[in-house]
């Protein structure tokens, strides 16, 4: 063969042709021997394993396991004769028609994919076959890089080497994903209708032959139109494919499908919400798809207190009326780290898995008041600034007037403190506070309060007009909660492989001082008003109905408007955030409608400090504690009604006693002016041997 070789070569007279004809000769002769050298290693390998055990588990805080994706002894595996045809058909017909007839790789498709993904500049075919997806969900990354190709390439050549195509075909129905925690065709199919996967006809097939190709997109549960719309796309496949027939595919397509009553399906048994809000954060972490995330074998460590958990979805259960249709997003957060304890992002995950408590923006009403408030105290606002409450019309830039109202009419129509107009919730102190501070100063403010969205410069921004998350409420009082350090909610502490790798781990380092400490104390002081009947002026305090109930000392703000709920709260220890309404802005007209958010919070703070000491706001350096008269706003003295611990920059606090319950005050008309000042002046000596504003 050599000397055959060679004197054919010889006869070539042009040298550079010659050369190229050799070349050509060695370059063929070496991709046989690398052909031949990778099939060779691929074969002395042996058959690789058809089953996956690489489960991604979720941890507790106290390194309990609180969720699992489940290795495929729990996926019901079934044997292709014990699946449908339908299925078969469905899923040969819209992922790889020509699955029978390659060696695993379909190099027409390939050569159609590349032509469509240069025309347009960009990837939008795949022609991965079903052999190749296989691979990539046994035993690799979902990534998109030439080493995980390669790889995907290599483990396809080992599957078509050794197994047949029914054997293939079997094993990528038992493993693929078709949302919603389910595995497999026969947990899709339980999952979806109750039935066995053996027993599904057409119509059904095809509705879960379409899934796989985006699990969250094409679930009926989640969008039935799109579904039915990729279901009649494989039907027509199908019927084109001469797989069955224009009537049968008529008939599936006019099928009215019968899916599982929400109740019955499989859910996740310990925090949905949280577990799905965990798995979106992992995709952004690891850069992978979240069906990549769920098969990636990976041991994730959350910030989730069962015991938090649990408490808060029983406060919930325990106080909303099971008929109502009113929704909830409540969530609890330390406020020294931001480690998310517990979250519900609604009345049933099964119903419905949109989570309320990150993903919902609703108008936060009096609750967004802190923030105002805390500028103001860095305005020269004390607890004791006093101004008018009364109906009053605000005029705009635009020309244009603006006239808000109290609670149900209520006003003072006398001046009152900053202390009993964050306790009664005053809009018009709170409105007059902004503009004369300007709205551009309480955007910045919030901004300082992690709250990123965009938020109008406008007066009625002071009464929570603008739409946030309770995320961003629960997030914005921790700042207030632990003496104004930056803080951002989080759900994972760390990420680490099957191997124990570590992948993520939280950064704990960034705890600047964004807010001053000594008005973040004041502030927090202030919010413990609203449970402070002492405070009660011309209403109770917004807190009343609460405040018997509460265990422990606790800070906080409610918020209503026609449409939401809110109560935010919180200890040293802990914040808690609870949002009540309904998911179409309906209005609540019911009077308990707008109690369940107050109700919910406290029952769970109670549960959750149960057995615990009451642990006080640490008081900063330059801080005075003062008794005042909630009505005067000056020191208090015995003849006082009521009096109130409040709190001072030093310098900033009351120096004269209260004048309006003095001892003169009710003198007789006939006492003369000198013996008033006489009585007056002993009155104040007897004052300074008392201990008041230590």
């Amino acid at each position: 063969m050599y000397k055959w070789i060679k004197k054919q070569l010889h006869t070539i007279k042009s040298k550079p042709l010659r050369i190229a004809v050799i070349v050509s000769i060695l370059s063929m002769f070496c991709a046989v021997v690398f052909v031949v050298a990778i099939f060779t290693y691929a074969y002395s390998l042996g058959p690789p394993p058809l089953t996956s055990q690489q489960n991604t588990v979720y941890y507790g805080a106290n390194q309990n396991v609180i969720g699992e994706e489940r290795g495929l002894q729990s996926r019901y595996w079934v044997d292709l004769e014990d699946i449908s045809k339908h299925v078969v058909k469905a899923t040969v017909a819209i992922e790889d028609q020509n699955f029978y007839n390659h060696g695993g790789f379909d190099f027409k498709r390939i050569a159609s994919a590349l032509f469509h993904d240069i025309k347009a500049m960009a990837m939008v075919q795949g022609a991965s076959t079903i052999t190749q997806q296989y691979a990539r969900n046994l035993f690799l990354s979902h990534e998109k890089t030439w080493t995980r190709k390669i790889k995907e390439a290599f483990y396809t050549l080992r599957l078509e080497m050794f197994y047949t195509k029914n054997e293939i075909l079997e094993g990528y129905l038992n493993t693929i994903y078709y949302g919603h925690g389910a595995y497999g065709i026969e947990a899709a199919s339980r999952y979806f209708f109750d039935k066995s996967a053996k027993n599904l006809d057409l119509a059904e097939a095809a509705t879960l032959a379409g899934i796989p190709k985006g699990p969250s997109y094409y679930s009926p549960f989640h969008d039935q139109e799109r579904a039915k719309k990729r279901q009649e796309l494989i039907l027509k496949t199908m019927q084109q494919q001469g797989k069955i027939t224009k009537h049968e595919q008529f008939l599936a397509s006019s099928e009215k499908l019968t899916f599982t009553n929400a109740k019955d399906r499989e859910t996740k048994s310990i925090a949905p919400y949280f577990q799905d809000a965990v798995l979106k954060k992992l995709a952004n972490i690891l850069h992978e798809d979240i069906e990549s995330i769920r098969s990636g074998g990976y041991q994730v460590y959350t910030t989730l207190h069962t015991d938090h958990q649990k408490k808060l979805e029983e406060s919930i259960q325990e106080t909303m009326d099971p008929e109502s249709d009113l929704q909830v997003g409540a969530m609890s957060v330390e406020p020294e780290s931001g480690a998310i304890t517990a979250m519900v992002g609604g009345r049933s995950y099964e119903e419905s898995p949109y989570n309320r408590a990150t993903m919902a923006e609703r108008m936060p009403g009096s609750s967004f008041k802190p923030f105002l408030y805390y500028e103001a105290l860095e305005n020269g606002y004390t607890a004791t600034t006093s101004l008018l409450s009364k109906p009053t019309t605000f005029e705009l830039a635009n020309g244009k007037v603006y006239a808000p109202s109290n609670y149900n009419g209520y006003y003072a129509y006398k001046p009152i403190t900053l202390a009993q107009a964050i306790a009664l919730s005053d809009n018009i102190y709170a409105v007059k506070t902004n503009v004369a501070l300007g709205p551009k100063n309480l955007v910045r403010t919030a901004r300082k309060f992690g709250i990123k969205k965009k938020l109008p410069a406008v007066p009625s921004l002071a009464l929570g007009t603008a739409v946030v998350s309770v995320e961003d409420m629960v997030g914005g009082y921790s700042m207030i909660a632990n003496g104004g350090k930056r803080v951002e909610p989080y759900l994972i502490e760390k990420v680490t492989d099957s191997k124990g790798n570590i992948l993520f781990e939280h950064d704990q380092s960034d705890n600047e001082q964004v807010l001053d400490e000594k008005k973040t104390f004041i502030l927090s002081q202030l919010m413990t008003g609203m449970f402070d009947e002492s405070l009660n002026g011309y209403m109770r305090v917004t807190g009343a109905s609460i405040a018997d109930e509460l265990s422990h000392k606790f800070a906080g703000k409610s918020g209503t408007t026609n449409t939401d709920s809110w109560m935010v709260g919180f200890s040293p220890k802990l914040v808690t955030g609870v949002w009540t309404g309904y998911d179409q802005n309906q209005q609540m007209n019911k009077v308990d409608e707008h109690q369940y958010a107050k109700d919910i919070w406290a029952s769970f703070m109670n549960k959750a400090h149960e057995g615990e000491k009451d642990v006080r706001f640490e008081q900063p350096k330059g801080v005075v504690g003062v008794y005042v008269d909630p009505v005067t706003g000056e020191k208090a003295t015995p003849y006082c009604a009521e009096r109130r611990m409040m709190y001072f920059e030093k310098g900033t606090e009351p120096t004269t006693f209260c004048s309006l319950h003095y001892p003169h005050a009710q003198e007789k008309e006939e006492d003369t002016p000198k013996e008033q000042e006489k009585k007056k002046s002993g009155w104040k000596k007897w004052l300074d041997w008392l201990p008041f504003g230590q």
